[in-house]
């Protein structure tokens, strides 16, 4: 469901569109069921996970999935419009990840929660970028973050 709403909360985003750590699929498979005009690459450094994923854009016929089986950083920049993580990091950690994969026009799309005020708090003193926190319809406390402008300081 939060993944659901995600697609909702990114209904405008074009373009290509990487989810960091994808693990079983949250929320980048979804994004690529929700929205089959964007063409989302899934980075998963688990084997196992990385041919789960495969597995299941095979068989719900997905083309405009892909999956690559390697460690978020050993991957070369992607220029994604849009960077999407769930789950992965705190978000001092992450900026470094999705900086290195978003065109610097783009849009971070991190599903963030209890935490996610203190996680921008603690990010700002490495990082300045824009945020919009649109409100998680799953749980009152959580958050989807919608950054841009990522500058490390």
């Amino acid at each position: 469901a939060d993944s659901r709403a995600l697609a909702e909360v990114a209904s405008a985003a074009t373009g290509n569109w990487v989810d960091l750590g994808s693990g079983g699929g949250f929320p980048g498979m979804v994004m690529a069921i929700c929205r089959p005009d964007l063409s989302v690459a899934l980075i998963e450094s688990d084997r196992r996970k990385a041919s789960f994923l495969r597995s299941v854009i095979r068989e719900l016929g997905l083309t405009n999935a892909t999956v690559i089986a390697d460690r978020i950083e050993s991957v070369d920049p992607l220029n994604a419009a849009s960077v999407s993580a769930r789950a992965l990091a705190s978000l001092p950690q992450l900026m470094a990840y999705v900086q290195r994969h978003l065109d610097p026009n783009g849009k971070a799309w991190l599903m963030k929660g209890r935490n996610w005020q203190a996680e921008v708090a603690a990010a700002r003193h490495s990082w300045s970028f824009d945020l919009t926190a649109h409100p998680s319809s799953t749980d009152s406390e959580a958050a989807i973050l919608e950054i841009s402008g990522i500058n490390h300081v």
